[in-house]
C-alpha cells in the first residue's frame, strides 16, 4: 500500500464518527512506538499510523505477531495476513510473559462495553454477576493488558448506557477509585491516559485521575457530551476542538479500509 501525502488530493473531507474516531487514535501513536493493538478501530489506527507519520510503530497482535504490516484491515488476530506480514511469529504465552508482563509494549489499545469515571473497563456482565441482564464477551486479554501496558488508550462511543457511574463488573482496572490507588494495587503500568469517543476526548485529571472532557470533536457539543455520560461529567476550562481530518489521513484510512 501507498503512502498518501499529497494535501490537495481529490478528497470528500465529510467524515462519519468512525473515521474522527480512528484518525484521533492514531494520532496518538508515535514513531517507534510498541502497541498491542485489537481487532476493529484499534487496529485500523494503528495501521493509519503506520502508513502515514509513525511508520515505524511496531504493531503486536494477541495471537502472537510482532512488527505486522497487513496491507488490509484483519478480520481476527488469526488472519493470515498478519502472520504473513510479522517480523516475528511466537506463541501467545511468550507475547504477554516476554512482552507485555516484562513492560515492553508502550501502548495497549482497548474498547470495552462500559466505562466509568476512573477509566475502569467492563466487558464480563450487566446487572449481578450470577444472574446478567446480558453477559457480554469476556475478558481475553485485556485485564493483562490494561494491568502492565505503559498507557492504555480507550475507544467507545459515548452514551449512559456505556459511561456509567457504577460498574456491575471491572474486568479491566483504569485508575480503580482514582488519586494513587491504582499504584496501590502494584499494576505495572500507567493505566489509561485518554479516552476517544464519537463526540470528544478525554483525559485523566492529573492530581484525581478523574476522566476530563478536554477536546470536542468538530460539530459536537457540550450538552451532547454531558448527555452522553452516566455521572456528572467535568470540563476542562481550556476546552479545545479536536482538529478535523487532513485530506491525507482521510485518503490513507479509506484505502485502508477499502472504502
Amino acid at each position: 500500500m501507498t503512502m498518501v501525502t499529497q494535501l490537495d488530493i481529490e478528497t470528500d473531507l465529510t467524515f462519519t464518527a468512525d473515521e474522527i474516531m480512528t484518525i484521533v487514535a492514531s494520532r496518538e501513536l508515535s514513531d517507534g512506538d510498541v502497541v498491542f493493538v485489537g481487532i476493529g478501530i484499534p487496529s485500523t489506527a494503528a495501521n493509519l499510523a503506520r502508513l502515514t507519520h509513525a511508520p515505524k510503530v511496531v504493531l503486536v497482535y494477541e495471537s502472537g505477531t510482532i512488527g505486522t504490516k497487513p496491507t488490509r484491515p484483519p478480520l481476527s488476530i488469526g488472519d493470515g495476513e498478519l502472520a504473513e506480514t510479522a517480523d516475528a511469529v511466537v506463541s501467545v504465552p511468550e507475547i504477554f510473559a516476554y512482552w507485555l508482563q516484562a513492560g515492553r509494549i508502550d501502548i495497549g489499545f482497548l474498547g470495552a462495553a462500559q466505562l466509568d469515571r476512573w477509566g475502569n473497563l467492563n466487558t464480563t456482565v450487566v446487572g449481578d454477576y450470577d444472574n446478567p441482564t446480558v453477559r457480554l464477551p469476556g475478558a481475553g486479554g485485556a485485564p493483562e493488558i490494561a494491568f502492565n501496558a505503559r498507557k492504555t488508550m480507550v475507544v467507545l462511543r459515548q452514551n449512559p448506557r456505556a459511561f456509567v457511574d457504577h460498574l456491575d463488573f471491572i474486568t479491566s482496572v483504569g485508575h480503580y477509585e482514582g488519586h494513587d490507588s491504582r499504584s496501590a494495587l502494584g499494576a505495572a503500568g500507567g493505566g489509561p491516559s485518554i479516552v476517544i469517543t464519537d463526540i470528544g476526548v478525554l483525559r485523566p485529571e492529573a492530581l484525581t485521575n478523574e476522566l476530563v472532557l478536554v477536546s470536542l470533536h468538530p460539530g459536537r457539543t457540550i450538552d451532547e457530551a454531558v448527555s452522553g455520560t452516566g455521572w456528572e461529567l467535568r470540563i476542562a476550562d481550556d476546552l479545545a476542538t479536536t482538529a478535523p481530518p487532513t485530506a491525507a489521513e482521510l485518503a490513507t484510512l479509506r484505502e485502508l479500509s477499502g472504502s
